[in-house]
């Protein structure tokens, strides 16, 4: 089950996770463009709570890189380069290649 209902909302299961987590899936979810709040934020907020310990170490990278780059290569207006390359960030791009993917379901 997702964390949180929507982007646009608060997490409403979120107290469950550890302190870092949290703030990560705050992170995610509020990155400061729609797009990217939405095919980021809506990733980690289904699969935060099973990341191993690498995987958190790989989105703590992810957070730190630019916004608009970051939606360019999710869009895949622009390729993502091999230095962003790693095994999160390519189920990441995997996942937002999807139709709908980042929208609540209410909206697919």
């Amino acid at each position: 089950m997702p964390l949180v209902t929507s982007p646009d909302e608060t997490p409403l299961e979120s107290p469950g996770l550890p302190p870092r987590q949290r703030r990560m899936l705050f992170r995610a979810l509020h990155r400061g463009t729609k797009e990217c709040d939405l095919m980021l934020g809506g990733f980690v907020s289904q699969h935060i709570a099973g990341m191993s310990e690498s995987e958190l170490a790989e989105l703590e990278l992810i957070l730190e890189m630019p916004d608009v780059d970051l939606t360019d290569w999710l869009s895949g207006r622009q390729p993502l380069p091999q230095e962003a390359r790693g095994p999160l960030m390519d189920r990441l791009m995997a996942a937002v290649a999807r139709p709908g993917s980042g929208l609540p379901d209410h909206l697919r």
